[in-house]
């Protein structure tokens, strides 16, 4: 072929506009558009929801290494047994009547269910007792044989021993309550309970503990003068309460804040609030005392590093917040236990388990930790002397 043949062939044109040109040319904006376009829609769905996260205070505190225990057993689900398999979803919290050696607990079916456990846990009886309508959260056995409930929903109940409901209270200072949490009972009759939000319910509540702001009240009842009392208000999720064994304190728990404080019923100190315990190593539930020397504190999940950056940056927990509404937060809470300190808040036991989560409460009986859930559907039960904690290493 000649040169002058090869010089007359057609040539590409400079300004040729053909389809996979314009494709090629088009790409890199569509992958960057492909990239900021989520980034932008998030930005406008982040400024456009309402949720509000607060600056959460004592961060300070917050950020301290966590308190440890002498004694620790980690792996307690080894020995673990199940109370009532597949019998009592969510049994938030565990009352022990001694005289008729049966538990009651709440489900979050609405059922107060009452529990004979023998030796063996195969042999234990779960009895459906009364439906509250609502979600029973925390239980206690009255002085005369009743029980009473701290409803999520309902409020403060009294059910009698034939299961008749009547309600206490659900208001306080024309404030109505939106989630009562837990309950002890003093010798004296009066009830000291908890309020965990005046602002958001049960099916809410961990918008409450993100938003980072103090709604949640500890409160008393006098039967004897149906008098509702707030003793302390501007509480950071109220949540746990156990009346002292020698009947001069109270103590509640903040579960953000991951402290317990003890409020003074009687005494030179009769209305002042002090510390108990803070710096858990994880966030708190119900406490219970076991008659024994010690109070045994849920934690439902323990400290982890996601919890932290959510503590100190609320931008982060109002993302959280979006994830929650959606159902599509990320699972943060892991290694759940039972934290155990003496009557002056010293730390002296730990028993949890990697593999555990949501633990709301947990109580010794005779010779087993007993402990209820958010989310098993069964009571976990350990024998404390074939698995004790052991010393920490």
């Amino acid at each position: 072929m000649s040169d002058s043949n090869f010089d007359s062939a057609p040539s590409k044109s400079k300004n040729d506009s053909s389809p996979l040109k314009r494709r090629k040319s088009l790409f890199p904006f569509a992958l960057l558009f492909s990239l900021i376009g989520p980034a932008i829609a998030a930005i406008v769905m982040y400024q456009l929801d309402e949720f509000d996260a607060a600056p959460i205070p004592l961060t300070h505190e917050l950020t301290h290494p966590p308190l440890t225990s002498p004694l620790c057993n980690n792996r307690m689900l080894l020995g673990a047994e199940m109370v009532g398999a597949g019998q009592l979803p969510g049994p938030e919290d565990i009352a022990y009547d001694s005289k008729s050696r049966v538990i009651f607990t709440g489900c979050y079916d609405g059922w107060v269910k009452r529990v004979t456990v023998n030796d063996s846990v195969g042999d234990s009886v779960v009895e459906r007792w009364v439906n509250t309508g609502g979600r029973p959260l925390g239980v206690a056995v009255g002085h005369n044989d009743e029980v009473i409930v701290a409803d999520a929903y309902r409020g403060l109940l009294n059910i009698s021993r034939d299961g008749e409901v009547e309600l206490l209270t659900d208001e306080a200072d024309g404030v109505k309550f939106k989630l009562t949490d837990h309950l002890d009972i003093a010798d004296n009759g009066v009830i000291y309970f908890t309020d965990a939000s005046y602002k958001y319910n049960f099916k809410d509540y961990m918008l409450d503990i993100l938003e980072g702001r103090p709604y949640g009240r500890f409160m008393s009842f006098d039967p004897a003068t149906k008098r509702t009392t707030v003793l302390v208000s501007d509480l950071y999720f109220a949540n746990g309460v156990a009346v002292s064994p020698d009947q001069t304190h109270v103590i509640f728990c903040e579960t953000p804040m991951r402290r317990c404080r003890r409020y003074y019923i009687e005494g030179e100190k009769k209305g002042r609030l002090e510390k108990f315990v803070d710096n858990l190593p994880g966030l708190p539930d119900n406490i219970r005392y076991d008659g024994e020397g010690l109070y045994w504190i849920a934690l439902p999940t323990a400290v982890t590093t996601p919890w932290n950056i959510a503590t100190k940056y609320p931008f982060v927990r109002k993302v959280v917040a979006m994830l929650e509404k959606m159902k599509l937060r990320p699972q943060m809470e892991t290694n759940s236990g039972v934290f155990a300190v003496d009557v002056e808040g010293k730390p002296i036991a730990y028993y949890g388990d990697v593999g555990l989560k949501l633990i709301s409460s947990g109580i010794k009986i005779g010779s087993h930790l007993y402990c209820g859930s958010l989310h098993y559907p069964h009571i976990i039960r350990l024998n404390l002397d074939q698995h004790p904690a052991r010393p920490s290493t």
